[in-house]
């Protein structure tokens, strides 16, 4: 239980206390009026004696009465009527209210600091008044009247006789059969009288002889001369008297009847009174009209709700405000106050207490007289025959005699109004040993009521007495409590023993046994009574040694429900309140919803909307466990509560709403137009949209070509404000800064919203929240900006700065996450922040499922029907940055970076592109050339320029050569409408070559700028407002088979420059499969011969090897290759030298064609590229011409950009010795031949019973004498196993030395002679022949050369097939050739007989000038040089 202000014992002293009777005379009660006070009003306040009594027991022991309290009331004659009881204490618990910021005690258990109001005042309140407002009754003596003052005015003509008649009155209110009520303790009740002169108006002398004559009448000690009203009523108001009054006068008390004559009772059952006045079974009444739930908030009208509290709280705040505001005592001085406290205590002292002593002495010598010899005789025949001790009977076993009646003079009441006067002057000893006594007979004589009674009072006297000879015997008061309530049926009676017994056991720190006790008595019948005990439990449970708080928490709530029924709604949120400190956050998640539904509902029902509200969105935002029907329940609360709050402050601020969440870190700001879908072949650029997800790898590659394109417009440098452009701002993007929007272009942010319920939520009319702060960016200097900031109130205003699309309907379905899309339309420059979304948020009608089934599956949008309940709100969107994490302050703290993607700027108006792309390819052969156009359009009002596309393959796609005549505007009228530009030939120069040359410059290689960065041939270069413009652009099948992701990227600008946005780009990503077509290996190698048929001294045989490498699953029939072309600046084709006589080379699946041809040197500048076309068609594709050439010319940039990336790394290495790199070079360039050939094809494939014919190019680059290229690298297979290997790098590299291979090219050299020769060996034995040595110098270089003839064949194998011979003349030539010279040396052969000779004896030397001889190797032949000498 609670802490209470009295102690247990002044608590019970106070609640038994003599009780005086006042009978006074309209004069007397017209003098007390004048005070605004009754007379038992008057002197109430001064009914406890300051003093010790004392007072003698029957044994003329002396007996001390301390702190002595008595009652005085104004007879009443009716019983009070149980409504009117319950009334009033409904009444008093309502107004009786924690005290507005007090401090409660914080109690720590465990886990839990609780903060509990450490007193209850409203339990004490309706404890006092319960225990005051208990009718008399008959089985006891404890409330009935043991004294009378008869009080007359001084004033009165005969106030002797006036005495008389109010004595007569007495007499016949206390022996007349017709007034059954109050009850009177004895037939002869003391009479006092009270003589009462008002010292202002009244003759003190007559007052002084009236009262002379008094004390002759009645004695002194039975009549009193009582002075008031001494003040004067016009004296100075400045003089403070105090008010004692006003504390008593504030608790109403049911002798106060006046209050409650008209109240009338529906429940029948209280008009059934038995015969001593009590009710039989006296319910609340409260509860029995509830019909519905019990945390239904409204009642039917018949009950007590909380209206009815309000009602009873304001006309009691009403009283208290007029009693305050009313003076009482304003006739009296403080020396009124001393007199009449001084009357009290003489009215106790000579009237009372000798009175009550010589009761308790003429009772005590009847029951002696009258009961002694019997009883004792009866005792002793009962312990002869049944032994010493009588067996105590259960309850069980006893009848149900509640109803049995005593007569007054029966001697079992004797002894019972024995103890209770002695209980009366704290006697508890005496009192104890009657109540003892007469529990015995009662119990005998089955009078179950008495005995309960006697039971009752005999515990509460054996607590009472001091020094405690006996410990406090609590199965008396069980067995009284059972007796009341199962047996009588007299809840009243049982309450009040439960309310004395809890306080005795909380006293001895018996908390749990005092909780049984309050909760054994809660029932159905009072809901007030029932929520008090509760409530009292709870504190039992929670001041315990060891705290429950969790049985405390229980506890209250199960108060706080008892309460609402009883209409108690302050107290029962309260209860509630105080349970959730338990409850919260301990994941208890059903208790928790119930307990904030119901602080909702009673917050609510007490206008308290700020915690209604708070209460229901907790239920809303935490992760219900409740069933579907539940949340629509405390949603629909939840929205009639909010909207309820609202309509009290319609002009303030939007509020936030819970539902739904909102992921505010998904949230994607988007910043362009829509993409376009597809009409039929015109395929709109794929750009950047919200359906794509983020790719931070794709993200990196168009960084990198963005970057790539404004680098070559900044002439190589990137500008430090560069800002790459991102559409799409994400959780992932850079945020950092602050994004640049167009004007006059949506602004969309995807808002991801989850729905935690089980019931779906319908927003309307959602739109975003922003403000807008308007800049001319244009001005060089800003001028002072107004912020202006637009609600959500004005956004259906057209002439705004910023336009606003609001979603009309957005339902989202049961525990769904779902995106919304919202747009804004800038109509002005300056910043912009986006601060959130505002909507309606209500719920659909219909929306509890039935058997399982979900409503909202289906529902489609416009279809939803609200059950009209909504309210308007917003959600704000709080998006948090990056953590930070680069500086060591940052890693050792928690800080994040902005957020800016809600910040945009919107900048100046800018030209907007959009590209198409006409019969673009999704598939496509290895190196196939198709032809598509690309329209771009100007979808702005201002016009764009400097339109570039960048790409990582450049090398997939052309728009053609920088002049007209390369490019074929359309496809020309020969066969199967070809991509290339083509001529027929004449039949005789086939294969042959048709010689073409072209500058790189022409096709944008060369020019020192990104190969990646294409420029886009528009008309004018300038592409105006609205208007359109059609290209070709051929595209090439990537070599390498699969599915390829090749991203454009279109770099424009405007003609007018801007401060923010210098530039726009605009991507797309075409995704092209490729499947295996052909592949070619070729090989060069020099020819033996020196000579060519114009006399030049180099040429080279060209091998090329053509594979169909193509599966028959793409309908590819055959392969014809129709041309192959040499691009060089060096080297060109001069003829087929195929042995084959085919005009056309066929190829099916997996067949292989081998060619050769001849190469020579071009005569021409090294400026341009020398073109050679050798056909083996009809027609000539002109290569040195779009498309064929720009394919080659990207293909030989990317092949140089893939050496150049090589021969880089090693550029620390070549650095170490100039002079010698420079000297390897000049040797590795003899062995290097700069030849490129194009292999062009067509394929003739079956789609849909259709014949195609596809055609297309491979390029192969030929750059070692010797080696062999292919048309695609070679994949090196990686072992399966490969060992760990260590190694230590060598710090300075040596370079690598020429190898004897490269070496050996540096001179080619050629004999020329007679295959056979005839000499006549019998005319003349030396045979000499004539043979010419021709030695060409294959470097750029000056080589000296030396030839040594002296070298003979060491094998004796060589010997035995050749013969020996001898050369003549000089044993070694030294020569000296310049670059590219051809030398001829005239040597002479002697031979002495025949046979077969090899002439390829003589060893070649070589070196560069100026160097020293490292690198002289000598010069191999390449095959035996045979003559055969004959004899004729």
């Amino acid at each position: 239980m609670a802490q209470c202000v009295q102690s247990v014992q002044e608590f019970i002293q106070d609640s038994f206390v003599p009780l005086v009777a006042a009978l006074c005379s309209e004069e007397a009660e017209r003098l007390t009026r004048r005070n605004n006070l009754s007379f038992a009003e008057l002197v109430r306040p001064f009914c406890r004696l300051t003093s010790e009594v004392h007072m003698r027991d029957p044994n003329n022991q002396l007996h001390i009465i301390k702190n002595l309290k008595i009652a005085v009331n104004n007879i009443i004659t009716q019983p009070p009527q149980p409504g009117a009881i319950r009334k009033l204490l409904h009444d008093v618990v309502c107004v009786s209210q924690p005290a507005e910021g007090l401090v409660a005690n914080v109690i720590t258990a465990g886990d839990y600091d609780l903060n509990i109001s450490a007193t209850t005042a409203w339990f004490e309140s309706y404890r006092e008044c319960f225990l005051q407002s208990m009718p008399a009754s008959d089985h006891e003596f404890l409330n009935h009247y043991v004294a009378c003052m008869l009080v007359v005015s001084s004033s009165e003509p005969d106030p002797v006789e006036q005495f008389l008649k109010l004595s007569q009155e007495q007499h016949r209110i206390q022996h007349s059969s017709e007034y059954s009520y109050p009850k009177w303790f004895i037939p002869n009740t003391l009479k006092y009288y009270v003589l009462l002169h008002d010292v202002s108006a009244g003759e003190e002398q007559r007052a002084d002889s009236i009262y002379e004559e008094m004390k002759q009448r009645y004695g002194t000690q039975g009549c009193y001369l009582l002075k008031i009203n001494s003040r004067v009523s016009n004296r100075g108001a400045d003089e403070q008297i105090p008010d004692p009054w006003s504390q008593y006068l504030q608790k109403n008390t049911i002798q106060n009847q006046d209050c409650y004559e008209d109240y009338t009772v529906s429940n029948k059952n209280t008009d059934h009174l038995i015969a001593d006045g009590i009710d039989s079974e006296m319910k609340d009444g409260l509860s029995n009209n509830f019909k519905t739930h019990p945390l239904q908030l409204d009642h039917p009208s018949g009950s007590l709700d909380s209206a009815d509290c309000m009602k009873a709280s304001a006309s009691l705040q009403d009283s208290k405000k007029t009693n305050s505001g009313t003076p009482h005592g304003a006739c009296l001085t403080l020396t009124d106050h001393d007199r009449i406290r001084q009357f009290i205590q003489e009215f106790t002292f000579r009237g009372l207490l000798p009175h009550i002593e010589k009761t308790i002495r003429q009772l005590n010598d009847q029951l002696i007289s009258r009961k002694g010899l019997s009883r004792s005789l009866f005792t002793a025949t009962k312990k002869w025959f049944s032994g010493s001790k009588v067996p105590e009977k259960s309850i069980n076993e006893l009848k149900n005699t509640s109803g049995l009646l005593y007569p007054p003079e029966a001697p079992e009441l004797q002894i019972r109004k024995m103890a209770d006067l002695c209980f009366l002057v704290q006697h508890y000893e005496l009192a104890y040993s009657c109540y003892h006594t007469a529990k015995k007979d009662f119990l005998n004589d089955q009078a179950m009521l008495y005995a309960a009674g006697a039971l009752e009072m005999a515990a509460v006297s054996a607590f009472l007495q001091p020094g405690a000879p006996r410990p406090y015997p609590a199965h008396y008061m069980e067995t009284a409590i059972q007796t009341y309530r199962d047996i009588c049926k007299n809840m009243v009676l049982a309450e009040r023993c439960v309310l004395l017994s809890a306080e005795i056991l909380k006293s001895q720190s018996k908390y749990s046994e005092a909780a049984a006790l309050l909760i054994r008595l809660t029932s159905e019948d009072s809901d007030l009574r029932s929520a008090l005990l509760l409530e009292q439990a709870a504190h039992c449970f929670i001041n315990m040694k060891s705290p429950m708080v969790r049985k405390f928490a229980f506890h209250m709530i199960l108060a706080g429900h008892r309460f609402s029924k009883a209409g108690q709604k302050k107290h029962a949120l309260r209860c509630y309140c105080q349970a959730m400190q338990v409850y919260k956050g301990k994941g208890w998640s059903l208790a928790e919803d119930h307990i904030n539904f119901t602080i909702g509902r009673q917050s609510f029902t007490l206008r308290q909307l700020d915690n209604a509200v708070s209460a229901f969105r907790h239920i809303l935002i935490n992760d219900s466990k409740q069933p579907p029907a539940q949340q629509g329940a405390f949603l629909r609360e939840y929205l009639y509560v909010y909207k309820n709050a609202t309509q009290l402050s319609p002009d303030g601020p939007l509020p936030q709403l819970p539902l739904p969440y909102i992921n505010s870190s998904a949230t994607r700001v988007f910043f362009g137009h829509d993409r376009r879908p597809a009409e039929g072949e015109k395929q709109a650029a794929t750009h950047v949209s919200l359906d794509q997800e983020y790719d931070s790898e794709s993200s990196q590659q168009w960084k990198e070509l963005e970057e790539q394109v404004v680098s070559v417009i900044n002439k190589g440098t990137i500008p430090p404000n560069f800002q790459p452009t991102q559409f799409c701002l994400n959780r992932y993007s850079d945020n950092s800064k602050f994004p640049l929007a167009v004007i006059e272009e949506p602004i969309t942010v995807e808002v991801s919203f989850r729905n935690p319920l089980k019931v779906p939520l319908l927003l309307t009319d959602l739109s975003l929240l922003w403000k807008f702060q308007p800049k001319d960016f244009s001005a060089k200097q800003d001028g002072e900006t107004k912020e202006r900031v637009r609600k959500a109130s004005s956004f259906s205003n057209p002439n705004n700065m910023v336009g606003t699309e609001a979603i009309a309907e957005f339902l989202i379905n049961s525990e769904e996450t779902k995106v919304a899309r919202l747009k804004l339309f800038p109509h002005q420059t300056g910043e912009l922040h986006i601060l959130g979304v505002v909507y309606n948020l209500g719920t659909v009608q219909g929306a509890v499922p039935l058997d399982g089934i979900d409503p909202s599956i289906g529902l489609q949008t416009g279809k939803f029907v609200s059950n009209g309940l909504s309210v308007r709100g917003r959600q704000d969107l709080e998006i948090q940055g990056p953590r930070l994490n680069n500086t060591k302050e940052e890693k050792t703290s928690i800080k994040y970076g902005p957020d800016r993607r809600l910040d945009p700027i919107i900048t100046e108006e800018m030209p907007l592109l959009e590209v198409f792309f006409i019969n673009f390819p999704t598939g496509l052969l290895c190196g196939e050339i198709r032809k598509a156009y690309v329209e771009f359009v100007n979808v702005s009002k201002c016009p764009l320029t400097a339109l570039k596309v960048v790409s990582k393959h450049p090398e997939f796609f052309t728009f053609g050569g920088n002049t007209a005549v390369l490019t074929p505007l359309s496809p020309s009228a020969s066969e199967n409408c070809s991509a290339y530009k083509t001529v027929v030939t004449d039949p005789t120069s086939v294969r042959t070559a048709l010689l073409s040359s072209a500058s790189s410059a022409d096709f944008g290689v060369g020019t020192g700028g990104s190969p990646e960065v294409i420029q886009v041939p528009l008309p004018d270069a300038v592409l105006l407002p609205g208007a359109s413009v059609q290209l070709p652009m051929w595209l090439r099948g990537p070599d390498e088979e699969g599915v390829h992701e090749i991203n454009f990227l279109f770099y424009y600008e405007s003609i007018k420059k801007h401060s923010k946005m210098c530039h726009r780009v605009l991507r797309h990503t075409a995704v092209i499969c490729t499947s295996r077509s052909l592949h070619i290996r070729a090989t060069v190698c020099r020819s033996n011969a020196l000579g060519d048929e114009e006399g030049r001294g180099d040429n080279m045989l060209l091998f090329v090897d053509v594979e169909n490498i193509n599966t028959s699953e793409t309908g590819v029939k055959e392969f014809h290759i129709v041309q192959v072309s040499s691009n060089s600046k060096h080297w060109k084709l001069q003829k087929s030298v195929n042995i084959s006589g085919d005009k056309d080379t066929k190829l099916a699946s997996r067949e292989r064609a081998k060619l050769c041809f001849k190469a020579v040197r071009c005569k021409n500048s090294e400026e341009n590229y020398t073109f050679a076309d050798i056909v083996f068609g009809n027609e000539q594709i002109i290569s040195s011409a779009s498309p064929c050439a720009d394919f080659f010319f990207q293909s030989l940039s990317s092949e140089f950009k893939r050496t150049h990336v090589q021969s880089h790394t090693h550029a620390s290495q070549r650095a170490v010795k100039q002079s010698f790199d420079e000297t390897v070079r000049l040797i590795q360039r003899c062995s290097e031949v700069d030849l490129n050939i194009v292999i062009l094809w067509k394929a003739y494939v079956v789609e849909d019973n259709k014949q195609l014919i596809l055609e297309g190019q491979h390029h192969v680059a030929l750059n070692t004498v010797g080696k062999e290229a292919f048309s695609f690298p070679q994949k090196q297979e990686l072992p399966e196993t490969v060992l760990l290997k260590f190694f230590r790098p060598e710090n300075t590299p040596v370079p690598a030395r020429p190898t004897p291979e490269q070496l050996s090219n540096l001179i080619k050299t050629s004999l020329h002679y007679p295959e056979s020769y005839n000499h006549s060996f019998r005319q003349k034995s030396l045979c000499l022949v004539p043979v010419t040595l021709l030695l060409s110098n294959c470097s750029q270089a000056v080589v000296d050369v030396m030839i040594d003839l002296r070298h003979k064949p060491t094998s004796s194998e060589a010997l035995e097939i050749h013969g020996s011979f001898t050369w003549l003349g000089k044993t070694q030539y030294k020569l000296q050739l310049k670059g590219q010279e051809v030398y001829s040396l005239q040597l002479k052969a002697c031979f002495v007989h025949t046979g077969v000779y090899n002439l390829g004896t003589p060893r070649v030397f070589a070196k560069l000038v100026d160097q020293v001889t490292l690198f002289e190797t000598s010069q191999q032949n390449s095959m035996p040089a045979l003559i055969i000498i004959n004899n004729i």
